[in-house]
């Protein structure tokens, strides 16, 4: 088995490399003046199992070039099987037509990925279930809830906690939190919106005066849903509002935007690489998951179950 990685997120390939107890495969990924691509493996690779980490965050149209042309390079080295290791994945966003003659991007970058040559995909959260069926080949999908209830209990275990989904769509992922965390209760923060990058809250379905409320998401971008939504639960009366999100993608002012907001504290798990943007606050904490997918490669790598992770 090899590891392999882009310039995307290198500590977050280092520490999953740690975990497998195994050293990064060397490669050159650089660019050349007018910013093309190249890539060279400087090990041999032949009829070996590799695994390349590399999440398609900002920049996200370079990342994932980098993803396609290094596993271009490893199909035409002869490895045996080639996993994209994608933590992040970006365009996951773009899962559906939203209106006439729009893309459905995700669905053109997972056959990106495969026409590239990659056997399987592992990746984290994806923003909708579907997009694993957006691949012609295995791919799977692995959930951060146990690494955030093992976190949540640590830190607040004695608070009376509740779990709130930000809007309507993510309710099934803030039950599955819920669950964990010994059957929690469950608030909706209702909103509308408007226009692409903005959201104005509406009303909360659940009571939560008094309440310790758990905000949890996929993706925090922009930050406004997630800070119109703890404004709207500190004056319906929680207690304290903390957020959990999987993809700390916090691009423009969102950092700002989340330092002046009721959150108390913003956790985002390493998918991306984005440490020095985060450094400017005090209130957004990484948590990571390298051993996460450090499990999941060495089970991919041994033919074991990666679903029993999640048990």
């Amino acid at each position: 088995m090899k590891l392999i990685t882009g310039n995307s997120n290198l500590p977050l390939a280092k520490a999953i490399a740690e975990y497998c107890e195994l050293p990064l495969t060397e490669a050159l990924v650089r660019r050349f003046a007018d910013e093309e691509v190249f890539v060279e493996i400087m090990e041999n690779v032949r009829g070996e199992d590799v695994f390349v980490v590399q999440s398609t965050g900002y920049p996200a149209n370079d990342n994932l070039m980098e993803l396609l042309i290094i596993i271009d390079a490893l199909k035409r080295a002869s490895a045996r099987r080639i996993t994209a290791v994608i933590p992040y994945f970006g365009y996951a966003r773009q899962d559906r037509k939203p209106g006439p003659r729009t893309p459905i991007s995700a669905k053109l970058v997972a056959n990106l990925i495969t026409v590239a040559g990659a056997d399987r995909v592992l990746s984290v959260d994806l923003h909708a279930g579907q997009i694993q069926g957006f691949f012609d080949i295995p791919t799977d999908n692995l959930y951060a809830a146990p690494v955030m209830s093992a976190d949540i209990q640590a830190r607040f275990q004695d608070r009376n906690l509740m779990v709130v989904s930000p809007d309507v769509g993510g309710v099934v992922r803030a039950r599955v939190l819920a669950k964990r965390l010994d059957n929690a209760p469950l608030a909706i923060v209702d909103k509308r919106r408007e226009r692409a990058g903005e959201s104005e809250v509406m009303n909360i379905i659940g009571e939560v005066e008094g309440r310790f409320c758990i905000l949890i998401d996929d993706i925090v971008d922009s930050a406004g849903t997630l800070c119109n939504a703890a404004a709207a639960l500190r004056e319906a009366g929680a207690e304290d509002v903390v957020a959990y999100v999987t993809h700390g993608v916090l691009s423009g002012g969102a950092v700002a935007r989340v330092d002046g907001s009721a959150l108390t504290e913003l956790v985002i798990t390493d998918s991306i690489g984005n440490q020095e943007a985060i450094s400017a606050t005090a209130k957004i904490r990484h948590l990571p998951i390298a051993p996460l997918l450090g499990e999941a490669i060495k089970r991919i790598a041994d033919e074991s179950s990666v679903s029993s992770l999640f048990d």
